[in-house]
């Protein structure tokens, strides 16, 4: 079987409420094995003999819908493919302190307009520092009035795919996590 983490879109944001262990259900109403739920964002991981990733999206996305009564958008990764992201760590020589935050977007699919590496958004403050494997890296400075921007849409938009984001830190821990369980 085959270790995967589901990372969920616009679940536990605003209206759109799932209980974790609710959301663990979904998943296993799919014949899917071993569901854990991780944190509150919608981070799910499971083992499957299927090998059809996509189809194995579609089913997903599609329980979803039909028992939360609205689209959810799904992206999957590998146990193998997070822990070789997690190691290749593209923020490396990046300096880190309290300006700056560091995301990964998760891709539905590779990218078929990709700008040209590092792209910016000025009303952001977000510097995209690669795209590889389905995964937009950004660097996140605060703005003027402190806060940090939040890359989703942007990243949507420029690349033209579904996406959704997660802190660099959640990154590893739920990589940390498979690689425990794998």
């Amino acid at each position: 079987m085959t270790q995967y983490v589901a990372f969920l879109r616009a679940v536990n944001v605003g209206k759109r409420v799932v209980k974790m262990d609710a959301l663990a259900k979904l998943f296993e109403a799919v014949k899917l094995a071993e569901v854990k739920t991780h944190i509150q964002s919608g981070n799910v991981t499971f083992k499957t003999r299927a090998t059809n990733v996509p189809a194995l999206r579609r089913k997903i996305e599609k329980q979803l819908a039909e028992s939360l009564g609205y689209e959810v958008k799904v992206m999957l990764a590998g146990a193998a493919e997070l822990a070789a992201l997690v190691k290749r760590n593209p923020f490396k020589r990046i300096d880190g302190d309290a300006n700056v935050m560091l995301f990964v977007s998760f891709l539905a699919s590779e990218p078929t307009n990709l700008p040209r590496l590092p792209f910016r958004s000025d009303a952001e403050n977000l510097d995209v520092i690669a795209v590889r494997d389905k995964a937009a890296f950004v660097v996140a400075r605060r703005k003027k009035k402190g806060w940090f921007g939040f890359p989703n849409l942007f990243i949507e938009k420029q690349l033209g795919v579904d996406a959704t984001t997660r802190n660099w830190t959640t990154v590893k821990k739920i990589a940390a996590f498979v690689n425990r369980e794998s």
